[in-house]
């Protein structure tokens, strides 16, 4: 069992000689082998783990590590580090290595993180089961008979199972907050813009943000002042300042709270409304102002995003075709033939069905009906937001509509699926923050996740009345 309770505490320890750092990540090292049957990890980079263990206990010691020193940390593998796979889970990019590391894996491992393997993920980040890998399922650590949500599932799952300190996930319509929901951590997804996006492998190029998982508010906050800022290698990347998050989590004032009549509404179901109107209470009682609002075009929201997300994953996923890297199929008797049977058998069916809708809605006679609607729809759910945060601070909501879902539940229905991104999806079509706060249990024992959105680039906001509901409701 780890003797800490965030990074903050580890390094103490280091300092004081009551904790090795090699041992440490020893100690990870051994559960991620231990709870293999949950097949958090497509990769382990065991050895280099360990020798950077050796060299950064040395730095801590004297007194010149950086901010993130000994933090064991897991990387969602559609994220580039030199060398090392970066599969995407999926069989056409089988055999593929970068050749660079994305900016934000590498500005921790510039902070002295330990870097301990890349994370399973639903294939090119597409899914929220994590049942769409070509390295199989992973399961629900809290109960292995379920999802631990998608696309992001390994990491979410890794942080729960207690395998690594903080993890690193994408999420491009709710695949860093729901697996985070269904798997009991915190999980938060920046401000679209606030960490640079160089090195993550594109699914919806508008819509993808890169953020961490942890078991507490600390180190989220530590982890996201590191991954922050301008990058020049991201012309999408925000020139704006990075506030120092971990010492500011303390309330200084009692926020306005919206709550979002739209997202407590039908098909939610009893036990997740019963826990999220619990903490409510709770708020209230606690004296902070809590005032129902509208955000009337919800319901347009998951039409409107699988219509611009597989359109962009179309033209995103163009280049894997067996011609420059990744699988190409044998034995064809033409270039075009290549093409067709390297994309047939490299792409699972998810992705492929993404392809498939995201072509057509871009295709002649259909572009001005589906794609071109859609981006007038996204403006007026950016709308719905800004007009909501000149009256709150920040609006409450379910994560997702229900707990974590047995395996294959809902895989022979795709439409079913996507209606789990429900409460996620808006964030990303607005760009705003979003975060993940376990909430409480079901009688079964499955976590209930409780989200929090901010208005674009209020972060501090998301990380203070998390930090406050941490410490005083939960």
């Amino acid at each position: 069992m780890l003797s800490y309770k965030n990074h903050k505490e580890k390094i103490s320890q280091i300092k004081e000689g009551k904790l090795s750092l090699i041992d440490n990540v020893n100690h990870f090292l051994s559960r991620i082998d231990e709870k293999k049957s949950i097949n958090a990890f497509n990769f382990i980079f065991k050895e280099d783990a360990i020798k950077s263990a050796e060299k950064i206990e040395a730095k801590i010691k004297n007194g010149n590590a950086g901010k993130l020193a000994g933090l064991a940390v897991a990387v969602k593998d559609v994220l580039a580090i030199k060398d090392k796979p970066n599969t995407c889970s999926s069989k056409i990019l089988k055999e593929f290595k970068s050749i660079y590391t994305a900016t934000a894996v590498q500005k921790l491992i510039s902070e002295d993180a330990i870097i301990i393997g890349k994370t399973n993920c639903d294939e090119f980040a597409m899914g929220s089961s994590n049942e769409n890998s070509a390295f199989g399922s992973v399961l629900n650590p809290v109960d292995e008979t379920r999802v631990p949500g998608g696309s992001s599932g390994g990491s979410a799952a890794a942080v729960a199972a207690g395998l690594c300190d903080v993890s690193l996930g994408t999420d491009t319509g709710g695949s860093i907050r729901q697996p985070a929901s269904f798997c009991g951590v915190y999980g938060l997804k920046p401000t679209y813009g606030r960490v640079s996006r160089y090195g993550l492998t594109a699914f919806a190029s508008s819509f993808d943000s890169i953020g961490p998982f942890a078991s507490n508010v600390e180190d989220i906050a530590a982890a996201l002042e590191v991954l922050s800022g301008k990058d020049d290698m991201d012309s999408t990347s925000a020139d704006i300042e990075v506030p120092d998050y971990p010492s500011n989590l303390s309330l200084d004032k009692k926020f306005k709270i919206g709550i979002a009549k739209e997202y407590l509404g039908e098909g939610i179901s009893a036990e997740v409304k019963d826990g999220i109107n619990k903490v409510i209470a709770k708020l209230k009682e606690n004296n902070f102002e809590i005032i129902e609002l509208s955000l009337p075009h919800t319901e347009y929201t998951i039409a409107a995003y699988y219509i611009l997300t597989t359109a962009e994953a179309s033209s995103n996923l163009a280049r894997y075709d067996g011609a420059r890297y990744g699988y190409r199929s044998e034995g064809v008797s033409n270039l075009l033939e290549m093409y067709k049977q390297s994309r047939s058998d490299g792409f699972g069916k998810e992705v492929k069905r993404r392809i498939m809708l995201g072509t057509y809605v871009l295709s002649a006679g259909y572009y001005d009906a589906y794609y071109r609607k859609a981006q007038k729809v996204r403006r007026l759910i950016k709308n719905d937001f800004e007009t909501a945060f000149k009256k709150v601070d920040l609006i409450l909501t379910p994560t997702s509509p229900f707990t974590a879902f047995k395996l294959g539940e809902k895989t022979s229905d795709p439409l079913e699926m996507y209606l789990s991104d429900i409460f996620t999806t808006s964030a990303n079509l607005a760009g705003i923050p979003g975060i993940n706060i376990p909430a409480g249990k079901s009688s079964d024992g499955l976590p209930i996740g409780m989200q929090l959105l901010a208005n674009q680039f209020d972060e501090t906001k998301l990380l203070k009345l998390s930090y406050y509901i941490q410490n005083n409701i939960l």
